[in-house]
């Protein structure tokens, strides 16, 4: 990164002692610097939608582009047109590299506005601007292959090398603070152009299976074959505490198929800069931008990390937390992996052996009430009171259906282990 935008916007507002905005060339909202000012006609309707909505409308587009500001090598001044809903004068200052318009920054002109040297000192930041965007439109093109062969390479030394190449084509940037975004299901076999989105450092589409998508073990290993039990007799009731059966997962499983079995669909998975540890809002941003194109996409967001050592870790926290989403829609539609509770550990599992047999006959169709119960029931932490009020029947009723819940499973609800395995079941049973 040569630079921020944030910086270079705010730069020009201080240059011109007005609040600027950086958009792509697609009218995408990139940057804004702050408005502090009393004059609410500053916010006119297409400004603000521009902020809010992170993008202009194309009948905006197309009036602002009939001034000429495609082909415009200096500044733009833009009057004021009420019926479109732009209430205050312009001035567009094109970001051009190389010849190429690359987006716009625009700003709110006054009497008796900037000078020309004010404009001309405008005019060499959006250089710097045009430089960076060029910068990471080539990089997100380029890099795409490099992030795609990182999560998908097999463990070893395949993934080895993938990390090598991505962490030279990253650059200095590869010890950077990052996180990953995964935006799943992606209806599109594609990715979009880096410079869409911005902070994003690479985009791919990898293999997303379709109904399970859970991310791998922390070992990286896939599901077993079959169901619940696979090569193994097991009945309903309480289990064995201690026991540590079952077959052993496979080696050398791949980063990018989480759930390990035939991908039948697609993921995006986005690897975006941050600037701070705490400060999640430029994957946030990508996910909003990114969401606005995709119906009925979850998005994910990893743990930030300095480097790529942990790059493979990223990509299953991001994509377990997208899948919890799928799972448990009031987390998302965007959810980071340190809020998705205890789906942290159930989409760890490989699926299929998440479930357990003691809630079979509970999450048969004909008992759909009673698990719905069961599980906000446990979500209450067993409180009867709470639970009965939330799903608006008596207590007695309550009672009842926990009594038939126990009959089905075998459980005692009185048991604490018993409770935690019963809505660990409840809870992987969404997956």
């Amino acid at each position: 990164m040569k630079g921020d935008y944030q910086e270079l916007v705010d730069e020009i507002s201080g240059l011109l002692g007005a609040p600027a905005t950086l958009e792509n060339r697609d009218f995408g909202l990139i940057a804004f610097g702050a408005h502090d000012g009393d004059d609410d006609s500053a916010m006119d309707p297409v400004r603000t939608r521009s902020i809010l909505t992170r993008k202009s409308t194309p009948a905006v587009r197309s009036w602002f582009e009939g001034f000429g500001i495609t082909r415009a090598t200096g500044p733009v001044r833009i009057p004021a047109a009420p019926e479109a809903g732009v209430f205050r004068d312009r001035i567009c200052l094109p970001v051009r590299h190389r010849g190429i318009v690359l987006g716009y920054v625009w700003l709110l002109d006054s009497r008796p506005g900037p000078t020309a040297g004010q404009l001309t000192s405008a005019m060499q930041v959006t250089d710097r601007i045009g430089a960076l965007l060029a910068d990471e439109e080539r990089a997100g093109t380029d890099l795409s292959r490099e992030f795609r062969a990182v999560l998908t390479a097999e463990r070893g030394w395949q993934y080895d090398m993938a990390l090598a190449a991505l962490r030279t084509a990253l650059g200095p940037a590869a010890e950077g603070l990052h996180t990953v975004v995964c935006m799943a299901p992606w209806s599109s076999g594609d990715a979009p152009s880096a410079r869409a989105v911005a902070g994003a450092s690479a985009l791919c589409t990898v293999p997303w299976p379709a109904g399970s998508a859970g991310p791998q073990a922390e070992d990286g290993a896939p599901a077993g074959p079959g169901e619940p039990g696979h090569g193994a007799t097991a009945s309903p009731g309480r289990t064995r505490k201690g026991g540590r059966g079952g077959p052993k997962p496979d080696e050398g499983s791949r980063v990018a198929d989480p759930a390990g079995g035939g991908a039948d669909g697609h993921a995006l998975a986005v690897l975006v800069r941050l600037r701070a540890a705490d400060v999640l809002a430029p994957a946030l941003t990508a996910a909003g931008r990114l969401s606005e194109d995709a119906a009925s996409v979850a998005a994910g967001i990893a743990l930030p990390r300095r480097g790529m050592d942990d790059l493979a870790a990223s990509w299953r926290e991001a994509a377990s937390a997208a899948r919890a989403v799928l799972a448990e829609p009031g987390l998302g539609p965007v959810a980071d992996w340190s809020s998705i509770g205890p789906y942290r550990l159930l989409t760890a599992l490989p699926p299929g052996r998440s479930r357990d047999p003691s809630a079979a006959a509970l999450l048969k169709p004909a008992h759909a009430e009673l698990a719905r119960t069961a599980e906000l029931f446990l979500d209450c932490a067993g409180q009867a009171g709470r639970a009965a009020s939330a799903l608006g029947i008596h207590r007695q009723t309550l009672y009842y259906r926990l009594s038939r819940v126990e009959q089905l499973t075998g459980l005692d609800l009185d048991d604490g282990e018993d409770r935690l395995l019963l809505h660990m079941a409840l809870k992987a049973a969404r997956l």
